[in-house]
């Protein structure tokens, strides 16, 4: 679990996602893809939520192997996360790329969130 609060954690968060995911012997790019979506979640709590955690852990399905992120906070929420979802739409005046992005670089992915408890996205990414 990294507690995530400043801009140091996030870099925490991605140094201990790659060192999991090499050891599950992920491809350099595939780790990439891991650290990018880790980079997004993770600066999205402190952006928004102020602090929260990441949580890192091994799941099995069969033969494979995937790297599973629990990014959660208790900020304010996401109020529409469909559109929240949606390229190019934004709260922050940035491009819109991130959580869309997330879901696209991942293999799983799943958000919830409620209006004042916050929200929690679960990432799942398999071996090749």
């Amino acid at each position: 679990m990294v507690q995530i609060r400043s801009d140091v954690d996030v870099v925490n968060a991605r140094q201990q996602a790659r060192t999991l995911a090499s050891d599950l012997h992920f491809s350099s790019s595939d780790l990439t893809l891991i650290a990018t979506a880790i980079s997004e979640v993770a600066r999205n709590i402190v952006a928004y939520a102020g602090n929260g955690e990441i949580a890192l852990r091994v799941a099995q399905r069969g033969e494979r192997r995937g790297l599973v992120v629990i990014a959660r906070d208790r900020g304010p929420g996401i109020p529409d996360i469909e559109r929240a979802l949606q390229d190019g739409f934004s709260t922050s005046g940035g491009l819109g790329l991130g959580l869309p992005g997330c879901r696209r670089l991942m293999d799983e992915f799943e958000l919830t969130s409620a209006a004042g408890k916050g929200t929690e996205v679960t990432m799942t990414k398999w071996e090749r």
